[in-house]
């Protein structure tokens, strides 16, 4: 799930310059071309958008169809063409669910760069709901609410549950307005068939219970992103007599959602497109958007939705701008933002700065015994010091929070891999050991794990030393021998708390290294205290 960047490596972005961002969908094709503001934010320049419904047949055939395809190329060549009319410093062009599951999809993407020259970047679901979230986190504030983003699109639905402004969990499904309406509802006319209708909910509510099992929390409100919510403000406004463009972040409530959807499957075709709000290429895949959204609410237990007139192509212009700060980001810049973000998080920061400290002291005295990467320290730095963001879902799994939650962070300074990594070895610094049955381990490389289990093991004994909270144990020197590994721990204060739980969490490192753990302390003389604590 790496970050979307611009591929152009040394672009640097500033106020007053223009970029464009192509969004190829399973319904529809969108352009947007955007001028750098000061902020950084950016302004809309121009914006188009052309139906091809790339997604019609992948449902049937798991191929996209000739006519979507060349209607697509077309429409890339013309969006490209405004495009560089603008004079655009940088271009970024990104397909999601239709490209990303067809079996010619890659032949899709070889077409459009040797035809129209560009290239595109077959974005995961996991990407495409971070894109919906930045978009959300930079329009609204959600930095004390829980809240669901859901970002519907022709061939799949994104559900993102976000706590404080960050994510916890991002949900892949395969609801998409068009595959269910392709599935289960073909005909010129909707629902032609009785079961036509109660088919199709039924199988979004299976798929919903699959994907989404565990909620860490209910949301206060669901922010929605994407064409079917647009236009389901559009037609709520029209019923209401409102004119002009939705009102930012548009309020609707579940029983208005529920009551439009049950007037408009009743409809056929004809009288569908005779609905105000209601623009004639969604006539036909309007219905299945709507019971998408009304069985997401009802699942997630939701009664407020937020329409969000933004939303992917938003985030892919933000993350482009965002893309070049990330780069001028310096180490210090790096572990600022990662303690921002942990203090955000409700995290103890004194307790969490001193572990760190004692985790890269153990780290740098270990690695060359035990023949571990040096660089290294760094990531076990970073994994002390976001340990326990999960506090800020709930205490009993935080550490498995805590991964979710740094997987999906993007901070700055820190590669896609290392976020991984970090996230992993912050799951395991408590709890059970990595098993082959976790899939956020076992989709690590074997090198990979490794390290992980090393990180991870000698952060359980960092995190011990200060297992009272109270900072007591101020340095510690670790000699290897052949058969041991001796922690002489330089204290201050009553330490037996810490030298306790210290050698009850040995476990893990001595499994992981075959060595045993010993550990002894020494209480200093004021004097020796103040010498022997090693500087942050």
């Amino acid at each position: 799930m790496k970050k979307i960047v611009d591929t152009h490596a040394d672009l640097r972005l500033s106020p007053g310059d223009k970029l464009a961002a192509i969004d190829i969908g399973s319904n529809s094709l969108r352009l947007v071309v955007a001028q750098v503001t000061p902020g950084p934010d950016y302004r809309v320049l121009d914006e188009e958008r052309q139906s091809t419904r790339l997604a019609r047949s992948v449902s049937s055939t798991g191929r996209l169809d000739e006519e979507s395809i060349q209607e697509s190329l077309d429409a890339l060549r013309r969006f490209k063409k405004i495009a560089l009319g603008f004079e655009v410093q940088a271009f970024k062009t990104i397909a999601t669910c239709a490209v990303r599951e067809a079996e010619n999809g890659a032949e899709f993407c070889r077409r459009a760069r040797e035809e129209v020259e560009l290239d595109i970047d077959v974005i995961s679901a996991e990407q495409e709901g971070q894109l919906a979230f930045l978009s959300v986190a930079r329009a609204f504030d959600i930095s004390d609410r829980n809240i669901a983003i859901a970002d519907i699109g022709g061939g799949s639905t994104e559900i993102i549950l976000a706590s404080a402004g960050h994510i916890d969990q991002i949900f892949a499904t395969q609801l998409g307005a068009v595959r269910m309406t392709e599935l289960y509802a073909p005909q010129t006319s909707l629902f032609e068939q009785p079961d036509d209708y109660k088919r199709m909910t039924e199988e979004i509510d299976r798929e919903l219970k699959k994907t989404v099992r565990k909620k860490p929390f209910v949301p206060q409100a669901m922010y929605g992103t994407g064409g079917t919510f647009t236009t389901l403000a559009a037609m709520m406004m029209a019923q209401k007599g409102e004119v002009g463009q939705p009102e930012w972040g548009y309020r609707i409530t579940h029983a208005e959602v529920s009551h439009l959807l049950d007037t408009l499957k009743k409809m056929n075709m004809k009288q569908r497109r005779g609905v105000a709000g209601l623009s004639a290429d969604r006539a036909d895949i309007i219905v299945a958007g709507l019971i998408i959204i009304d069985r997401m609410m009802v699942r997630l237990d939701v009664n407020v939705l937020h329409v969000h007139d933004r939303g992917i192509r938003d985030g892919l212009i933000i993350s482009m701008i965002d893309a070049t700060d990330d780069a001028r980001v310096s180490e210090e810049e790096s572990k600022q933002e990662m303690e921002f973000f942990a203090k955000s998080c409700g995290v103890d920061m004194p307790h969490t700065l001193h572990v760190a400290k004692l985790a890269v002291q153990l780290y740098e005295q270990l690695a060359e015994p035990l023949k571990l990467n040096p660089a290294d320290a760094r990531l076990i730095y970073a994994s002390a010091v976001l340990q326990d963001v999960g506090y800020l879902i709930n205490y009993e799994k935080h550490h498995k929070h805590s991964y979710n939650l740094i997987l999906n962070s993007q901070l700055p300074g820190l590669s896609r891999h290392e976020l991984e990594l970090i996230a992993n070895v912050a799951r395991y610094h408590r709890g059970s050991n990595p098993k082959r049955k976790h899939r956020n381990f076992t989709r690590l490389s074997v090198e990979d794990q490794d390290r992980v289990r090393a990180l991870s093991s000698i952060l359980r004994l960092a995190g011990a030393l200060d297992r009272s909270h109270s900072q007591h144990v101020q340095a510690v020197k670790a000699v290897t021998t052949p058969t041991q590994v001796k922690l002489a721990l330089t204290s201050q204060g009553d330490s037996e708390v810490d030298v306790w739980a210290a050698r009850s969490r040995a476990e893990f490192f001595e499994k992981v290294f075959n060595l045993e753990v010993v550990v002894c302390a020494e209480k200093p003389t004021s004097t020796s205290a103040s010498a022997g604590a090693p500087t942050n």
